[in-house]
């Protein structure tokens, strides 16, 4: 597990993926906010594209467990990963009722963790909407610059919004002083 100082990033389980179908999902609102693909109706997780993956090259999906309470909090990917540029991007999502508590900043920074310790990355971007007020304010919390805007490039629910472009270089990056996870021995 990839701890932060309030979450943890985890292998995703077969009984997260329920949860993420019915609280993210299922909020058709929500899941065009966060997501480029258009929503569909979907009955099951796997036919709305829940699935356990293993780790690759190129994709790492993680869920996110708030570690006071143990509880499954949202999930996280590092996803586009460029061995060769050593780059990639970055995405999180959280359940509504953990929506709001501070834990975006530190998930953003455990999926630097991830990226720039344990893989090796150089540089990592994510893209988010123009008025996703949280998600900008985790990420610059987390050191990210913002380095472009796309116009109109979302379409969210009828609607054309701007996206935002923001990066982070290794040598920009600050860690975090978290304890590791305590030895299994």
């Amino acid at each position: 597990m990839i701890r932060g100082a309030r979450i943890g990033l985890r292998a995703r389980q077969e009984s997260d993926l329920p949860v993420f179908h019915e609280e993210m999902y299922n909020d058709v609102l929500g899941f065009s906010r966060a997501d480029g693909r258009p929503w569909r109706p979907a009955s099951t997780p796997e036919d709305a594209g829940y699935k356990l993956v293993e780790p690759s090259d190129e994709l790492a999906a993680f869920s996110v467990v708030e570690l006071a309470s143990g509880e499954l909090a949202g999930m996280a990917v590092l996803w586009g990963i460029d061995l060769h540029h050593r780059s990639a991007h970055l995405g999180l999502g959280l359940r509504p009722s953990f929506r709001g508590r501070g834990l975006g900043s530190d998930v953003v920074r455990a999926l630097c963790a991830y990226g720039f310790t344990v893989r090796g990355l150089r540089r990592l971007q994510l893209e988010t909407l123009a008025d996703n007020e949280a998600m900008l304010a985790a990420a610059e919390r987390s050191g990210f610059r913002r380095e472009g805007t796309l116009r109109r490039a979302g379409w969210v629910y009828g609607r054309e919004v701007d996206e935002v472009i923001l990066g982070l270089l290794h040598d920009e990056w600050e860690p975090q002083d978290v304890p590791p996870a305590a030895d299994p021995a």
